[in-house]
């Protein structure tokens, strides 16, 4: 167990108590004796049950009901004739937030009751993705663990293996050879003692010297306590790592003083301390309003010390989950070990705002002797400045390949409809394309990233279209044929670029994409891009696109947008503008990368600078009726604009073939 240091967390009083254990812990077999609160909860729950017999009784006098079962293992069929039509609906639980961690159901922006589209089972079988890495059916969020070992790349995530909605949370498992074609295995860990009973939360791997694998991970005890629990391979001889031992001296960390016992969750990769002989660890937390990293040091990954302070600590940012640390290099163009410090190097601290559901980062310097983390620039520390992505986008985990020497990241990309449609579809949820990160040279204030080389692979027909004139007001289309699985990359340079210093100073002041009101909004500078899943009549679009305006110092600067407003015709799905600011370095021509597939979008501006991912819903720009077309939209400038765009193949995911073995 932990020791408490002597500079505790700062006091909370209303989270005082300190959590311990029962000594040894019960039996997973044996039942928590029932409270006061349960055995209330009890006689409710059986008084419910009773009317709600009587209620199902009176209701078959009326005809036959749906079950519940029914409905929850529903997935749309093959008939693209049937349908779900418009109805009302009951508003969905919260789902995470009693148990302590971040909410699960997405709440649109504009509220509302209703499934006010008819929705066909065509329109909901085509948003399932060709190439992003989703389970075979029911609900995921966060990647955890994430390694290479013995020649596999192995993910893990938060799995509900019983429904497309959140709950009951297992480890899945699934290997890959090169990071795109995947092969799903049975579950990992799952939540079946004391400790974790309520759930095996967020979690990181790491491969230590002598070859051996720790995975730290939060468990959700029988009382709703966060914990953070220890495994490992049962075989290392096993490539698979198909069987994981929980330790018999689980709970490993428990919330220490002044932490409450919700907010205490999502172990980072380990890095060894300055003496080469302990290693560290931080987990991510709050006091008050005050998003903190505590750091804990540990020889065996059982015992463990609470060091003084905090890594880092930012007012007003709310509880941090998930937390990221590793290092990246200023002179390499390459990955490092998690453990890597010095000359030449800067590290990357990222948080998972439980707040606002979005992951920040920062770059700063680490001084491991005094357990400190400093930004770069306090302006832009993490919570308050840059974001690894401006859609949605969230919980993400990166770890070092070996193999290539470089870090990848991996990160949740959530639904953003309603969430019975999820449960039609039998599935919610996907993983991002895994990216690269890299310390940004040219500007030295941001990383980039970018989808990894291994996607290219899926790459088939390619068409191009070099030098095309946008002048002001124009839409041109792209004979590419069915566009739902692309690789687009574009370039764009404003004609003129001389005259453009003239015209600046009838630009607007302030722009900001999520409040700008999309592409449709003309500017003297933008907006001109592409526009992706759109139908031959641009009812439904989602122009992706840059906007040119005056900042506050009078100088022009870049934003990088992608339009979700006129997605899609139905209206119970989000529908908002995505996006924030990209340095454009002088020289560059403005660049687009989007990778199409279905429902999502990963768009990276300026070699990944800025990126953003979208989800959309189309209900006629689908299958062989998407559309591409390039547009400018600017009152002031002319565009040239280049493209290739690829036809993406379909990864090769499905079950492992363990009878083979």
């Amino acid at each position: 167990m932990a020791t408490t240091p002597s500079l505790a967390p700062t006091y909370d009083p209303e989270r005082a108590a300190f959590y311990a254990p029962i000594p040894a812990g019960p039996s997973a077999a044996r039942q928590p004796r029932p409270t006061k609160k349960l055995l209330a909860s009890i006689s409710f729950s059986s008084f419910f049950l009773l009317a709600l017999i009587l209620f199902i009784a009176n209701q078959g006098r009326q005809g036959p009901q749906p079950k519940l079962d029914d409905l929850i293992t529903q997935t749309p069929s093959a008939s693209a004739d049937s349908f779900f039509p418009a109805r009302p609906t009951v508003e969905p639980p919260s789902r995470g937030v009693a148990q302590g961690v971040s909410e699960k159901v997405f709440r649109p922006v504009g509220g509302g009751g209703n499934l006010s589209f008819t929705w066909t089972n065509f329109m909901l079988s085509w948003q399932r993705t060709a190439y992003h890495f989703q389970p075979e059916k029911n609900w995921i969020n966060d990647p955890n663990g994430p390694l290479y070992y013995n020649g596999w790349y192995h993910l893990f995530y938060q799995y509900n293996p019983d429904s497309a909605v959140w709950g009951n949370i297992t480890w899945g498992h699934a290997v890959s050879m090169d990071l795109i074609h995947w092969l799903h295995l049975p579950l990992s860990v799952v939540p079946d003692q004391w400790y974790d009973i309520n759930g095996v939360w967020s979690g990181s791997s790491t491969i230590l010297p002598d070859g051996r694998i720790i995975m730290l991970y939060t468990g959700d005890t029988y009382d709703v306590v966060q914990v953070q629990c220890l495994a490992y391979p049962a075989n290392l001889s096993d490539p698979l790592l198909l069987n994981w031992v929980k330790d018999p001296s689980n709970p490993v960390l428990v919330p220490p003083p002044g932490i409450g016992h919700k907010d205490f969750r999502d172990p980072t990769t380990a890095w060894l301390s300055p003496d080469g002989h302990k290693w560290r660890i931080t987990i991510g937390s709050k006091v008050n309003k005050t998003g903190i990293s505590l750091v804990y040091e540990t020889k065996d990954f059982v015992k463990y010390n609470l060091l003084d302070g905090y890594l880092n600590a930012v007012p007003g940012t709310g509880m941090w989950e998930c937390i990221d640390f590793y290092p990246a290099s200023l002179i390499e163009a390459n990955g490092l070990d998690t453990s890597a410090n010095g000359q030449g190097i800067k590290h990357v601290m990222k948080a998972s705002l439980d707040d606002d559901k979005n992951d920040y980062y920062a770059l700063g310097t680490y001084d491991p002797i005094n357990n400190k983390w400093i930004a770069d620039d306090p302006e832009l520390n993490v919570g308050i400045g840059l974001r690894y992505d401006y859609g949605k986008y969230y919980a993400s985990k990166t770890f070092y390949d070996q193999k290539k020497q470089r870090r990848i990241l991996w990160g949740w990309i959530r639904e953003t409809d309603a969430e019975e449609l999820d449960v039609l579809k039998g599935w919610s949820g996907v993983q991002s394309i895994p990216r690269t990160v890299l310390f940004d040279k040219k500007t030295g204030s941001n990383i980039l990233q970018w989808p990894v080389e291994e996607i290219e692979s899926l790459r088939s027909d390619i068409v191009e279209f070099n030098d095309v004139k946008l002048r002001p007001g124009s839409v041109t289309p792209l004979k590419v044929g069915s566009a739902s699985q692309l690789d687009l990359v574009a370039s764009f340079e404003i004609d003129h670029k001389e005259s453009v210093e003239a015209i600046v100073g009838e630009a607007e002041t302030g722009y900001d994409c999520p409040t700008s009101g999309g592409a449709a909004k003309r500017g003297v500078l933008g907006p001109f891009g592409v526009v992706v899943l759109a139908d031959e009549t641009l009812s439904e679009l989602t122009p992706i696109y840059f906007y040119t305006a005056k900042g506050h110092n009078g100088k022009t600067e870049t934003h990088f947008c992608a339009d979700g407003l006129r997605s899609s015709e139905a209206a119970d799905v989000d529908k908002i503008v995505y996006g924030s600011k990209v340095p454009v370095l002088d020289g560059e021509k403005l660049s687009i990368r989007s990778l199409v597939d279905h429902s999502i979008i990963e768009s990276f501006a300026q070699g990944g600078r800025t990126v953003i991912t979208s989800r959309i819903y189309p209900t006629k720009a689908i299958d062989g009726s998407a559309r591409v077309f390039l547009f400018n939209n600017a009152t002031g400038i002319s565009v040239t604009a280049s493209v290739k765009i690829w036809k993406m193949e379909s990864a090769d995911i499905r079950p492992f073939p363990l009878d083979q073995l």
